[in-house]
């Protein structure tokens, strides 16, 4: 917007965001530092690997993940369960 001659402030920017955070367009993430980010997903299940470098993300599917939420959740009587996971490193570029 602001190559294009017009304004915008950073509270809309966030607003906006959180707007997509809530229809589930994008997701955030909170980094060691406070930081957050902001990422497009795809619409089915996944997980991410994050790069603690640079930030970059990959979007991985988690089968082993997805057991083991199954298998706690049965033996401790949980129902309706929901997961996320994010796992960090360093990519090859950092």
């Amino acid at each position: 917007m602001q190559r294009e001659g017009e304004s915008i402030g950073l509270t809309t920017v966030y607003r906006s965001l959180q707007s997509l955070v809530n229809d589930k367009v994008v997701d955030v993430l909170r980094r060691d530092d406070g930081e957050a980010i902001y990422r497009l997903c795809g619409e089915a299940h996944h997980h991410h690997l994050v790069c603690k470098g640079c930030g970059d993300t990959v979007e991985i599917e988690g089968g082993a993940i997805e057991k083991w939420a199954k298998v706690m959740a049965e033996e401790h009587g949980f129902r309706e369960v929901g997961h996320t996971a994010e796992i960090f490193g360093l990519c090859a570029k950092c």
